[in-house]
């Protein structure tokens, strides 16, 4: 299990109120540190259209990377005329490289587990599924356990605190590809179907899982739920940003290890990055990769960028599966992004041709570019095939392949300059074909 950082004594512990507990899955440990609490008052205090209500009010935005607000999904799919609903809770954490969601669930499956109820409460839902990676057997095991206890004790199952609504969580082990942290690839995979993205609309809150209702949202997104309920809005609103409140789990990796953490978002990249473990001595940051395999690699000058969904998103990253990779002086970053752009590429489900062939195209490029090879034309190249494939790209995969490149040529353009141009290598990472000078054509 990756290591807990630590952070400043002032930030808020939301998501990780719990996780020091000795048994995560004792529930008379964890009830009376609040548990089910605040199931217990959305049905008995608030019912369904003031849940959703509150949860509008306090700005909840899903955590799983997109930040779309919470409650107009629920709103969506509760209000859409059918015989039944979903909720799905996407804990496969897609990301090989990124422990966040399994180590949440590992370490408080209550959290979870609770705010799945909520959800299904709010949006009329009788089953809730928790969708978690097949080789992550402690969590698949403890999620079991904490699941049983929970119907034991009357918090989910049949009749759920007496309120005469039923309710059934379980856990769907699913085994697949990077994909998968697409929802409506997920909901394919959930159905036992090949794991490939639907044409949106129509929203999976409108036809989801078996062409019904379903509100899917990523394991931090549920497990935050229940804070709000016990401790309020204005506490919760107090957290983070105006327009994103709350915190959320990143995981800050450098050359000498990584570990989670969580953190207010708005809280500049700056601090999160000196979370981690420190540079070797005499090392200085070259790039930092916000976002995972398709995240976008920003050069320190911008460490002073908010931790948030739209800076981000203007500075050419996002926050993905939550990682923050610090790469020092020794990296390239024309090699990085190519290993990042070839994962992407070959973790693709090749429905749509910009997905199938406009990828591999990149990858393709970026190999000229690395081996010594490289055309004139290539920058401009990689940037008019990056702008197809973000306009006419089927799912968020597909579009966000394109930002490790992208990126990379926003900023750190003298560095592939250097490949193209002279056949070199800055950080002696790449070692290109020596060519003759004139002699690219």
């Amino acid at each position: 299990m990756v290591d807990l950082l630590k952070t400043p004594a002032a930030w808020p512990t939301i998501l990780l109120e719990r996780a020091s507990a000795p048994d995560p899955t004792d529930l008379d440990a964890a009830t009376r540190a609040g548990a089910f609490d605040a199931l217990r008052r959305v049905i008995r205090n608030f019912g369904a259209t003031a849940t959703i209500a509150m949860i509008s009010g306090v700005g909840l935005r899903g955590r799983g990377g997109a930040g779309f607000p919470a409650a107009a999904k629920w709103r969506l799919a509760g209000s859409t005329d059918a015989a039944r609903r979903y909720v799905v809770v996407n804990g496969y954490g897609a990301d090989p490289a990124t422990a966040t969601d399994r180590f949440l669930l590992e370490r408080d499956p209550y959290a979870v587990i609770e705010g799945a109820a909520i959800v299904a409460f709010a949006i009329g839902a009788s089953e809730a599924i928790i969708a978690v990676r097949a080789d992550a057997i402690a969590a698949i095991r403890g999620l079991e356990a904490a699941i049983g206890a929970a119907e034991e004790a009357g918090f989910i199952g049949f009749d759920v605190l007496g309120s005469g609504h039923d309710m059934t969580v379980t856990v769907r082990p699913v085994q697949g590809a990077y994909m998968l942290g697409e929802e409506t690839v997920l909901l394919k995979a959930l159905e036992g179907k090949r794991g490939q993205p639907e044409q949106r609309p129509p929203y999976p809150a409108e036809r989801g899982l078996f062409d019904m209702p379903t509100v899917v949202h990523n394991v931090q997104t549920v497990a935050t739920l229940p804070w709000i309920v016990r401790h309020g809005a204005e506490a919760f609103a107090a957290t983070g940003t105006p327009d994103s409140p709350g915190t959320i789990l990143v995981q800050v990796r450098t050359p000498r290890g990584d570990g989670i953490a969580e953190v207010p978002l708005g809280t500049p990249l700056r601090n999160v990055v000196a979370l981690g473990r420190k540079l070797p001595a005499g090392r200085t940051i070259k790039a930092i990769l916000v976002g995972g395999p398709s995240g976008g690699l920003l050069p320190p000058d911008l460490l002073d960028t908010p931790y948030d969904f739209e800076p981000l998103r203007a500075a050419g990253a996002h926050i993905g599966s939550g990682s923050v990779v610090v790469a020092d002086d020794r990296a390239c970053t024309v090699d990085l992004a190519r290993l990042l752009t070839r994962f992407c590429a070959n973790e693709a489900c090749g429905k749509t041709i910009p997905c199938r062939i406009g990828t591999r195209r990149l990858v393709e490029i970026a190999d000229r570019v690395a081996d010594g090879r490289p055309r004139p034309t290539d920058p401009q190249l990689l940037e008019d095939l990056s702008a197809d494939i973000v306009a006419s790209g089927l799912c968020d995969h597909e579009r966000l392949t394109t930002l490790p490149l992208a990126s990379g040529m926003r900023y750190f353009r003298s560095e592939l300059d250097e490949h193209i141009l002279r056949s070199a290598c800055p950080a002696g990472v790449c070692h290109p074909i020596a060519v003759a000078a004139g002699a690219i054509r």
